[in-house]
């Protein structure tokens, strides 16, 4: 019985090799969750679909073939070769994809020098998969109840939330254990290869700011340009997504990094410290800490008011959250827009003046 369900493995896996990737697959409607992300890996080669018409978005994903998808995506050679794995021959028509993942560090096998190519992908090994092959190193706060600091997917399940690739679920767990589909897979795929998917990976209502638009802020006349994109901060590092901050007064660039989960939403630097601008639920009276200040110190903040008016240079805003620091400075911020004013006390302004 193995060996059929092996064979048939093989058998299946050989079928998408041989297919074209561009075609119209008959079970992937526009409205499936996935359709966009599965469809831009599809026109890539990345994804294919299967010699009877299907792409299969439902179905789990194998090692073999997330091996198969990495490869492509990093141009990396799919030519039959030697393996290290005792389950892997160079007859396996994933060979080459999983030998070339394997060299460059993508990919790791199991003792007894196994790769089980048959074996499904889950959760906290794909936010590992992710991290590599995308060179994530964003550091953040936020924690999941069910991922604590020494599994192995700590790091990069951190590193994929601050990468807006997912957003774990509502009762604050990721999951680690579950398996992941090949919609689900290309879904993290595409995100970590365009901002406009990275849209996706948000909470209902959220307050993170839409990473293909750019964001013109001012104080005074000098002006900060947001712009979301490659960017690295320290030349020995890679380049990963982050908001580039461009000063037209000093010509200063900086970055940031916003992220936020079902606990609320910060901004902070890409590889350190980061503030929380607001805790969830959003509601007045709300009272939370922004930041740290040593050991035993915070710097609280309070939530006064939601839906207020508020009017910036760029428009006039109804549903404003304003929060008010220790200092008196009032805040506000708008879903979809993170924060779009600030008026201190002496009444210096910093506004939104341009979304483009």
């Amino acid at each position: 019985m193995k060996k059929k369900l092996i064979t048939a493995m093989v058998l299946l896996l050989s079928m998408v090799l041989m297919v074209p990737s561009v075609f119209a697959a008959s079970d992937l409607p526009k409205d499936h969750r996935f359709y966009e992300e599965i469809t831009y890996l599809m026109d890539k080669e990345i994804v294919t679909g299967y010699s009877n018409g299907t792409v299969q978005p439902d179905r789990v994903v194998t090692r073999a073939e997330a091996a198969i998808m990495i490869a492509r995506l990093k141009g990396f050679s799919s030519a039959p070769q030697e393996t290290k794995f005792s389950d892997v021959p160079k007859s396996h028509p994933a060979s080459g994809y999983i030998a070339e993942a394997v060299k460059a560090g993508l990919l790791s096998g199991y003792p007894g020098d196994t790769y089980k190519p048959d074996a499904p992908i889950i959760r906290g090994d794909m936010a590992m998969i992710i991290k590599r092959v995308f060179d994530l190193g964003l550091t953040g706060q936020w924690e999941f109840k069910d991922v604590s600091s020494n599994m192995k997917a700590y790091d990069a399940v951190q590193t994929m939330l601050l990468g807006n690739i997912t957003i774990g679920y509502p009762d604050k767990t990721f999951r680690p254990n579950l398996k992941v589909t090949r919609g689900q897979f290309s879904a993290f795929l595409a995100r970590g290869m365009e901002p406009k998917f990275k849209n996706d990976a948000t909470i209902p209502n959220s307050y993170l700011r839409d990473k293909t638009k750019v964001y013109v802020l001012e104080s005074g006349g000098e002006r900060v340009t947001h712009t979301y994109k490659m960017h690295t901060i320290d030349p020995t590092l890679p380049k990963e997504f982050m908001w580039v901050l461009e000063n037209n007064v000093n010509s200063n660039v900086t970055a940031n990094v916003e992220s936020e989960s079902y606990d609320g939403y910060t901004v902070g630097f890409p590889y350190s410290e980061s503030y929380t601008d607001l805790a969830y639920p959003v509601k007045a009276g709300k009272e939370f800490v922004y930041k740290y200040l040593g050991l035993y110190d915070k710097e609280m903040r309070t939530i006064t008011g939601v839906n207020k008016t508020v009017a910036t240079k760029y428009k006039t805003f109804t549903n404003a959250t304003e929060v008010t620091d220790a200092k008196g400075t009032k805040h506000y911020y708008v879903e979809g827009h993170g924060k779009v004013k600030s008026v201190q006390p002496s009444g210096a302004v910093y506004e939104l003046v341009e979304v483009r």
